[in-house]
């Protein structure tokens, strides 16, 4: 049989209407981050001060300071301080544009099932994050800044760079928040049939590993955050088995009880 161009040009209406919503969920997104951005901007010496709390309670009272050795670094560092704080402000539009394009393509079993994990992800973005900043941050601070001091008579002073301390931050805050994330991805991969719960615990052992291994990747080179970012994760990743085992005993159940409804349902279709 062979295709006319007419069947080719009713393909794709749908991919062409699907391609410009697309399109407008991205320019609203785009807006968002623009708008937030503007507003954090201006704001920006304000968000600075906030992330620089952790590194002015490490140093004694009434020391240290910030420099920066290049004319322009300031400037930078309030607009990369916006942008940070403008994603982190814009999010919630930026979802909800992305789920407002899936959501129609999905059923309504499979909008359920993806709805905790869309309130779980900002939730623990927001929990590791704030355990970067309010534990980790702090006593890693106090620790580097303890190298402070005479140094083959000459004194050794911290005097970190704004570029570079705002670097180190985001640094933190992404790796514990992103890291935060664990459970998400293999709740996902279990409920796509990728893994099964007994695969992972039978890989405890070199899970235990492989996250003290990321850990010392992703977070600045002392013990201190490595074993603060390492523990919460292993603790993530026993309560990630745990819910995996109550939802395949839940789904064991539901197919248990559908089995039972054909069953129920096979002698009356057989009569019929």
């Amino acid at each position: 049989m062979a295709l006319k161009l007419k069947d080719l040009d009713d393909t794709q209406a749908p991919l062409l209407d699907h391609l410009i919503e697309l399109r407008g969920r991205l320019v609203k997104a785009v807006l968002a981050l623009l708008a937030a951005f503007a507003v954090c901007l201006y704001f920006a010496d304000r968000i600075f001060g906030f992330l620089v709390r952790p590194l002015t309670n490490a140093f004694p009272e009434g020391q240290g300071q910030l420099i920066y050795t290049r004319l322009y670094e300031a400037f930078f560092v309030e607009v990369k301080v916006a942008l940070f704080a403008a994603f982190f402000v814009a999010f919630p539009i930026i979802a909800n544009q992305l789920w407002a394009f899936i959501a129609p393509g999905l059923y309504a079993r499979e909008k359920r099932a993806f709805l905790p994990f869309l309130i779980a992800t900002p939730v623990l973005f927001f929990l590791g994050g704030s355990l970067a900043y309010y534990v980790v941050m702090p006593l890693a601070f106090t620790w580097f800044l303890g190298f402070q001091g005479d140094a083959g008579g000459l004194e050794a002073q911290a005097l970190p760079a704004m570029g570079e301390y705002l670097d180190l931050v985001m640094r933190f805050i992404l790796a514990f928040g992103i890291s935060f994330l664990m459970p998400i991805l293999l709740m996902l991969l279990n409920g796509a049939g990728l893994v099964t719960r007994q695969q992972l615990a039978t890989a405890r052992k070199y899970i235990v590993v492989l996250v003290f291994a990321l850990a010392a990747i992703i977070t600045p080179p002392d013990v201190i955050s490595q074993l603060l970012l390492a523990g919460p994760l292993l603790l993530l990743f026993e309560g990630s088995l745990v819910l995996m085992r109550i939802t395949e005993r839940r789904r064991a159940k539901e197919q248990a009880a559908a089995e039972a409804e054909d069953a129920e349902d096979a002698p009356e279709k057989a009569e019929s």
